[in-house]
């Protein structure tokens, strides 16, 4: 079973930053995962959203006061500073924060620490962090609203394409994910690392909601939709309620066909998101139980903000194999 440290140890670093990734690698992760977001001028910069006030001090800088703005991402509006509209020289200059201080008061200590990695940077240290650790660590980014991207002159799918070359990044370093089909029929055409399909438990690809298809993504995981997900991409990444679902009680219920399905249609199955804190596991369970309950339907990797939890419990599955 796949571990993939999800925005690198983000249980217990800042999100998304150098430090994050690396510990992530010293805890025993398979993948380091980036989300990634363009800036004004084109480069790949890994950041959960493209709105990063949450994420960043750029709301103590006041050379950019004036960039505050209301837009419309994907449907909803949000209010903030965001990627695109900053050179990566100028994003250069502002260090990143923990995303949910509230929740992880710890991480907090590392705040203004760090810049922002660029892509680049990221498989950089996952290369330098295997080359250390003697054994293959890769790299899963997720390309973030890809259409709402596009329709601002900065198409992810064509950048990263660019990148993974350049790079050099082949399959067993590399996987790409994105939630928009569209998104990654487009990268099938552009480069042979494995593409992940991810489904969220509700609503529907933006890109179908773009174009008026009508879809949503409970039809994707239906077997024809896994067929044709298999056309495309290698991986099935669902939200984990829709492997095991929660009863009312918050407790995990009985497992669906999902996992079954997919391998039928020639997927991998990568669950997402197991954290260790109370608020995200079911009634009644540690992450270390939670996982064990997961890892017997037969799943292939999973993604987690703890990585060390998921990379013992992945140990335990393979002794019982």
């Amino acid at each position: 079973m796949l571990v993939i440290a999800h925005r690198g140890a983000s249980g217990y670093r800042p999100e998304h930053t150098p430090s994050a990734y690396r510990l992530a690698a010293a805890l025993g992760a398979d993948y380091l995962e980036p989300d990634l977001v363009a800036t004004l001028d084109g480069v790949l910069v890994a950041r959960h959203e493209n709105e990063i006030s949450g994420t960043t001090d750029v709301a103590d800088q006041a050379v950019f006061a004036d960039r505050r703005i209301t837009k419309i991402v994907d449907g909803t509006a949000m209010t903030g500073w965001f990627v695109e509209d900053f050179t990566y020289e100028e994003l250069r200059t502002l260090r990143a924060r923990e995303r949910m201080p509230a929740l992880r008061a710890a991480n907090t200590a590392y705040d203004g620490r760090e810049l922002i990695p660029t892509f680049d940077e990221v498989v950089a240290l996952a290369r330098q962090e295997s080359a250390r650790l003697g054994r293959p660590i890769g790299v899963i980014p997720e390309i973030k609203h890809p259409a709402y991207f596009r329709h601002l002159g900065l198409p992810l799918e064509e950048l990263l394409a660019e990148r993974l070359a350049a790079l050099g990044l082949h399959k067993g370093e590399a996987m790409v994910q994105s939630f928009e089909p569209t998104s990654l029929r487009r990268l099938s055409v552009m480069t042979s690392v494995p593409l992940v399909q991810l489904v969220d438990s509700e609503n529907a690809p933006n890109d179908f909601l773009r174009t008026g298809d009508g879809r949503t993504f409970l039809d994707l995981i239906a077997p024809s939709g896994l067929r044709e997900i298999s056309t495309y991409a290698q991986v099935l990444a669902p939200h984990k309620d829709l492997v095991i679902p929660r009863t009312a009680s918050g407790a995990l219920g009985e497992p669906t066909k999902l996992v079954d399905h997919a391998h039928r249609a020639g997927l991998a199955v990568q669950l997402w998101t197991f954290r260790a804190e109370r608020r995200f596991t079911p009634t009644g369970l540690d992450m270390a139980a939670e996982l064990a309950r997961f890892a017997a339907t037969g799943i292939d990797g999973v993604f987690a903000d703890h990585p060390d939890i998921a990379v013992a419990a992945a140990a335990r599955t393979a002794v019982k194999v």
